[in-house]
């Protein structure tokens, strides 16, 4: 029997043969034809299959099987994704979402908003575990509010995502902050404790420029002709309660009480439709459909009718399409050793501690950039980078600190990434739109490559200060 040939090493050639075609065509489309990013990845694909099947000599079947696989990773991700679309729509139409807007418009002022969110976020994330829900429930909220107090809708985001994502990076109910030290070899304690050093720093950059953005906005005379429209026309068409924060307020204790995510979700969804039935006389069929198909407003506003005309299962759909697709273009790029081309490229620069550490924040980000998917941001780079750490002596709670610091918070900046996607879907504003606004993510990897080059933070095996020149 004809022994099976191998395939060919790829090499980073190849890698950035694809690399390039995927930036030029996600670019021409985006930019000039006003197109979705779907098509374009579909097109990268079909190139770094063609690669991998005509060049490399892998054969079709383990390609499709390579994507189905990616996929099945991210599996849970994309059901939570569907429910979170349901909790959307149900909690509209319950009165939920406006209720937390009207209360918000009278409360916060634009002074100190943009702080205020980051801090709220920051708050429900750590108590979650989680940035999805979080955006998907007081995020919608606050850029409600931030609308109404004139503030620009890019900035409001960048804090909505800045603070959920240090939840989702510190708290120990995350998924990724239990992933990345199973990854590295650590322990979750030891990974918590060594995210501080980077994690505290990054925050505080990111409240000092919120606060300082925020004193552009305290002295501006606020719309009170456009805010008491918006309020108007909540009130005309909800019944808001302080009662209906118990959803969320629910939602919450469930996951905190470490529930899994879906029935917890769940829960938030059928708490959803009886407020619906209690507070705003909907009936069943309404429920379904809100749950389904999300929540249409016509009041005549066109603010509230754009802010609250969402949601949905339905709505997720191409927000999932998209995520798929991603991961079958990740797929490809890993089982083809594309990924690892690129990965062992940053690693050949690493010669010291600090550059180690700068070559695996930089592994993490270009992974979510071609992979779409921050767990595989986290697995590939842990992997290939686990020996590398050893071999210098460095304790493993720093890799897994680096594989959060370059994975976890960059994920949210990409559009074609699971977690760019589904902000994008939720909040309703583009990616590079919040992007510049978005210090904690942005701040994050920096500031870890400075403390690798420092050394703050950077400790050996038997956890006494590593020497960063090693």
């Amino acid at each position: 029997m004809e022994e099976k040939k191998q395939p060919k090493q790829a090499t980073f050639m190849h890698a950035l043969i694809v690399i390039l075609f995927l930036v030029v065509v996600l670019f021409v489309a985006i930019q000039y034809m006003g197109a979705d990013p779907h098509i374009p990845i579909i097109l990268a694909t079909i190139v770094a299959g063609l690669i991998g099947v005509f060049v490399l000599g892998y054969a079709w079947s383990d390609l499709e099987e390579a994507m189905i696989t990616t996929i099945g990773m991210a599996m849970q991700a994309a059901l939570i994704l569907m429910v979170i679309g349901s909790i959307i729509g149900t909690w509209i139409l319950s009165g939920t979402v406006p209720t937390m807007i009207y209360y918000g418009l009278q409360i916060l002022s634009p002074g100190i908003f943009l702080l205020a969110t980051l801090v709220i976020c920051m708050i429900v994330s750590v108590s979650t575990g989680s940035s999805w829900t979080t955006a998907g429930t007081v995020g919608i909220a606050l850029m409600g509010v931030g609308i109404g107090l004139g503030i620009p809708e890019g900035m409001v985001a960048g804090a909505i995502v800045s603070g959920a994502y240090f939840g989702d990076k510190m708290s120990p109910l995350s998924d990724t902050t239990n992933l990345a030290p199973a990854m590295a070899g650590t322990t979750l304690f030891e990974h918590i404790k060594s995210m501080f050093y980077t994690t505290v720093p990054a925050v505080l950059i990111a409240a000092v420029l919120y606060g300082i953005m925020g004193t552009r906005y305290a002295g501006q005379e606020l719309n009170v002709g456009e805010i008491n429209s918006m309020l108007a026309a909540m009130a005309e068409n909800f019944n808001i309660s302080p009662l209906l924060l118990i959803p969320p307020i629910v939602v919450i204790l469930i996951v905190v009480m470490k529930v899994p995510a879906l029935p917890g979700l769940m829960a938030g969804v059928l708490l959803g439709g009886l407020f619906a039935m209690l507070f705003q006389g909907a009936d069943l069929g309404a429920f379904i459909d809100a749950a389904h198909y999300g929540f249409e407003l016509e009041s005549g506003n066109e603010i509230i009718d754009n802010l609250l005309s969402r949601g949905g299962l339905d709505g997720m759909m191409w927000t999932v399409s998209l995520i798929l697709i991603a991961l079958c273009f990740g797929g490809v790029m890993e089982k083809t050793g594309m990924l690892h081309a690129v990965g062992s490229a940053i690693l050949k620069m690493a010669h010291n501690t600090g550059s180690l550490i700068a070559a695996t924040v930089l592994t993490c980000f270009a992974v979510n950039l071609l992979a779409g998917e921050q767990y595989i941001a986290l697995v590939i780079p842990g992997r290939m980078y686990k020996d590398a750490y050893k071999e210098k002596g460095i304790h493993p709670k720093v890799l897994s600190r680096a594989l959060e610091g370059g994975g976890t918070v960059t994920s949210a900046l990409i559009p074609w990434n699971t977690c760019g996607a589904f902000m994008w879907s939720t909040l309703g504003i583009h990616p590079f739109t919040y992007l510049p606004y978005a210090y904690f993510n942005l701040a994050m990897p920096v500031v870890e490559i400075i403390a690798g080059f420092t050394g703050f933070g950077v400790f050996n095996e038997d956890g006494t200060k590593t020497n960063v020149r090693a």
